[in-house]
C-alpha cells in the first residue's frame, strides 16, 4: 500500500484529456475492442496515469497495463526510458505488455488473446512460495 495518490493525479488531467481526444489509430481500434468492458467484462482505462508515467490502457482489476509502441519507442534514449518506466511500474504492482501498433490492425485476435492470457497474473503470482 501507498500512502500517496499515484494513480491519475489531479495535475495529469488536462494532459490526459489532450491524450484522450488525439488517439493514434492503432489506440482508437483497440479502445473499440477493449471500451465497455467488452473484454471479458474488464474496465479498461485510456489514458491513465501512475506516478509521472500515462499508459495507453490500464485494467485496474487486472493491474494490467497495455502499451502500443509506434516509432516514438525507437531509439536508445526511447528504450531506456521504456525500461525505467517498467521498472517504476512493476515496483506499483502493474504488469505491462507491449505491442507493436501494426499488430492491432494485422493480428487483432492474437493481440486479444494475449491480452487476456495475462488475466489473473496478480492473483497467480500471490500464490507462489516466498
Amino acid at each position: 500500500q501507498h500512502p500517496e495518490k499515484i494513480h491519475n493525479v489531479v495535475e495529469k488531467k488536462d494532459f490526459r484529456k489532450k491524450l484522450r481526444s488525439q488517439l493514434t489509430p492503432a489506440e482508437a481500434t483497440l479502445w473499440k475492442m477493449l471500451k465497455g468492458s467488452s473484454l471479458e467484462s474488464r474496465k479498461f482505462r485510456r489514458q491513465h496515469s501512475v506516478g509521472i508515467y500515462i499508459l495507453d490502457f490500464y485494467c485496474p482489476e487486472e493491474r494490467l497495463a497495455i502499451e502500443l509502441d509506434g516509432a516514438s519507442h525507437d531509439g536508445p534514449l526511447a528504450e531506456l526510458h521504456d525500461i525505467k518506466r517498467g521498472r517504476y511500474l512493476r515496483e506499483q504492482g502493474i504488469k505491462v505488455i507491449r505491442f507493436e501498433n501494426d499488430f492491432v490492425f494485422k493480428e487483432p485476435a492474437i493481440l486479444l488473446t494475449r491480452i487476456t492470457a495475462s488475466f489473473g497474473w496478480w492473483k497467480a503470482s500471490q500464490k507462489l512460495p516466498s
